[in-house]
């Protein structure tokens, strides 16, 4: 019997994709969930798996191709049964896992939704120097080079390569946010020395009960949700002749991957405690990064968070993600000597910059905003509590 294979839903507004690659040939045998294509639109990249066992009987499009949702690009001939891979139990383990995404029959890989630069779920620790490290407690080390690395040659040449569906879409959203929106940027600084004495202090015991790590982007989250409280408008957004106002925060989280920058979004974050908010980042970053994210895990978000820090950069300006009106710029931590009850101290800084619409938002709202997100940050026993 014959199998179609069918383009899967491409998401919110997404009507057609290219096929940019076939990882199987006429005649192959194909187990299930075996990857059997790519498609690439606008916003992500999607594996195409198989739904049943048997051989790839015919490819009816090719590489480059536009296919829309639901439209056959082959056909399997389950007649011949390929034999399933035993599964294999995995090793027991002295410390929780952290968890992988649930296999489906497809799977996708999400490409930018918001264009700011050199952004990651990650972290920044200061060490017993005077310079800084920036620790990546989701996985990946700062180091890896997320594009291709051409090496430099002393004879002269130029390549020119075309422009991929996704590079396209992130021009246009990027030139957009910039025509559309009134941007502009205030900025501040906080003194993190006590999140960090609460780190420090309650970190193993964190990890041991709630099997993830204490990291600062729980700290942040929980500042912006109790600002966000005080100056709704931050979390609203133009549309038309309309404000929409939100009475709910979910937080898009600026998460760099090979293919480029993916903001997946935390739902319902005002509602979450540090370690909920843990656990849901850390399972958004290993889905981000081992290719897990679905469509739904992109849409929406009211508001977001970017941490160019772990690239090393002291200040930006972070650019909105459209239609939000709002996002948070964290940077590098470095010791820099202030002066505490007028005497001269060294403690751990980091400069934050907010980015906002000031169609909707005024200077002094959002200057009121920053400085509650700093001073939440710098008292951080309010974060756990019910404020």
């Amino acid at each position: 019997m014959d199998i179609e294979i069918k383009v899967p839903s491409l998401g919110e507004s997404e009507t057609e994709a290219t096929l940019i690659t076939w990882l199987k040939k006429e005649g192959d045998a194909v187990a299930v969930d075996d990857v059997l294509a790519e498609i690439e639109s606008d916003k992500i990249t999607m594996e195409i798996t198989a739904l049943d066992a048997g051989v790839l009987k015919s490819v009816l499009k090719k590489v480059d191709d536009i296919v829309e949702p639901g439209e056959v690009i082959g056909v399997i001939d389950d007649s011949e049964k390929v034999e399933q891979p035993e599964a294999v139990k995995p090793a027991a383990a002295a410390v929780q896992p952290v968890p992988e995404p649930e296999e489906a029959a497809t799977v996708v890989r999400a490409e930018p939704e918001s264009e700011e630069p050199a952004a990651e779920i990650v972290t920044s620790s200061v060490q017993a120097h005077d310079t800084v490290v920036d620790e990546d407690e989701y996985g990946k080390t700062p180091d890896e080079p997320s594009q291709p690395v051409h090496a430099v040659s002393s004879k002269r040449h130029e390549e020119r390569v075309p422009m991929t569906r996704l590079r396209k879409r992130i021009a246009e959203r990027l030139k957009s946010a910039q025509n559309t929106a009134a941007m502009l940027t205030t900025f501040n600084e906080v003194n993190l020395q006590g999140v960090m004495d609460l780190r420090t202090r309650y970190g193993a015991q964190f990890q041991q009960k709630n099997g993830v790590k204490l990291g600062f982007m729980s700290f942040f989250v929980r500042a912006v949700c109790q600002a966000i409280s005080q100056y709704p408008a931050l979390n609203a957004y133009i549309e038309a002749e309309d404000i929409v106002y939100h009475n709910y925060v979910d937080i898009g989280i600026a998460v760099s991957t090979e293919k480029g920058l993916v903001v997946p979004v935390l739902r319902d974050a005002h509602l979450m405690g540090l370690s909920q908010i843990e656990k849901g980042i850390s399972e958004l970053a290993v889905k981000a990064r081992d290719g897990g994210l679905s469509p739904d895990d992109l849409k929406g978000g009211t508001f977001s968070i970017t941490n160019g820090g772990i690239y090393g950069s002291m200040l930006s300006t972070p650019i909105l993600n459209p239609p939000q009106s709002g996002i948070l710029g964290m940077h590098n931590i470095q010791k820099r000597p202030i002066v505490e009850n007028d005497n001269i101290v060294i403690r751990p800084m980091m400069y934050l910059a907010l980015s906002y619409d000031h169609r909707l938002i005024d200077g002094a709202d959002a200057v009121r905003f920053l400085v509650t997100v700093k001073e939440s940050l710098e008292y951080p026993g309010g974060l756990t509590l019910d404020l």
